[in-house]
């Protein structure tokens, strides 16, 4: 699988529709779905919860829980739904997920973390990787996180994201765990240089393809998170210079390869402002951006928007100059 670039699992930001609406703009970026309970996939509505469009595709399903046993069943769930890659998280920080343990506060316990992949690889001929952080609270220093590395790859496991942040729990909220603690991209491409066989993603602070092309100089993978969603023609500038495909879709051509997909959701029940809020950024940089964003967030960002409205978009994007070509993010 190529894992050059990626889009990191966002809550309530990487669902089924963001990750269709992404795979418009870029044909080999790889995508990660929201964070999802290993109990809820277990004992809940896996359909809703699981069930996503080919055209996604790659898509890898990331799981959240420290349970050897729930681990291993949506695994096997998660396979069975088609997906490409199961991904463990242990690196959110939020305390929601700190008092169900799992995320970041599993660095505490590498043995248990070290079971439940065994759990999971035992069931699944699908890569199982993880994505962590380089530390917790006050256990920052190198060494620990090459012991906690070291004790998963023993497992079997070849594929670790590293968020280059350490991870405050309970002490900040999500927002400021993605910006207070500093970035040490340097413990990545330790880890890089220590661990040469494996596969080490970097993770934090990505927003442009000059940075990416300076990760990858020094790993094999560059994860990026909010700057995909917030402006994600990005993923277009990523398909043409770091995976060479010059066949990518302008701004307007999205809108209207995203139209079918929109009115075939709405056939069955999915709201219209459930898929239009992951495009508020689409236009990001270019002349009409702001235009675009209001007539979203009036018409169709909106609980109760009027499904006509989809109907006359391009019309909009056309004659209020709103600049739909094929250019760089910006």
């Amino acid at each position: 699988m190529n894992r050059k670039v990626s889009v990191a699992p966002m809550m309530d930001c990487t669902d089924r529709h963001e990750r269709f609406f992404l795979r418009l703009i870029s044909k080999n970026t790889l995508l990660y779905t929201e964070m999802i309970v290993d109990e809820a996939i277990n004992r809940g509505d896996k359909k809703r919860l699981l069930e996503f469009n080919i055209n996604e595709k790659p898509v890898a399903l990331q799981l959240g829980g420290s349970s050897p046993k729930l681990l291993a069943e949506a695994t096997k769930v998660g396979e069975d739904f088609g997906y490409d890659e199961i991904n463990l998280n242990l690196g959110c920080p939020s305390k929601k997920v700190e008092k169900n343990k799992f995320g970041a506060c599993l660095m505490k316990e590498p043995n248990l973390v070290a079971d439940c992949l065994s759990k999971m690889q035992a069931i699944t001929k699908l890569p199982v990787t993880i994505k962590t952080r380089i530390g917790y609270d006050d256990v920052e220093d190198y060494e620990n996180l090459h012991d906690f590395i070291s004790t998963l790859k023993k497992t079997g496991v070849k594929t670790f994201i590293i968020h280059a942040r350490k991870a405050m729990l309970g002490k900040f909220t999500p927002k400021q765990n993605l910006n207070i603690p500093p970035l040490k991209y340097e413990y990545v491409y330790k880890l890089k240089e220590d661990f040469p066989d494996e596969d080490i993603i970097i993770n934090g602070g990505v927003t442009s393809v000059e940075q990416i092309k300076s990760l990858l100089q020094k790993t094999d993978g560059v994860m990026i998170g909010r700057a995909a969603y917030h402006t994600p023609y990005l993923l277009a500038d990523i398909e043409k210079e770091i995976f060479n495909n010059e066949d990518v879709l302008s701004r307007q051509d999205v809108i209207e390869q995203l139209i079918p997909y929109v009115k075939d959701e709405l056939k069955k029940g999915t709201r219209l402002n459930q898929i239009m809020r992951h495009t508020l950024g689409l236009f990001h940089g270019q002349s009409g951006a702001s235009y675009w964003k209001r007539y979203l967030s009036k018409n169709m960002c909106v609980r109760d928007a009027d499904i006509k409205k989809i109907d006359h978009i391009m019309d909009k994007i056309k004659y209020n100059n709103v600049d739909a070509s094929v250019g760089h993010s910006a």
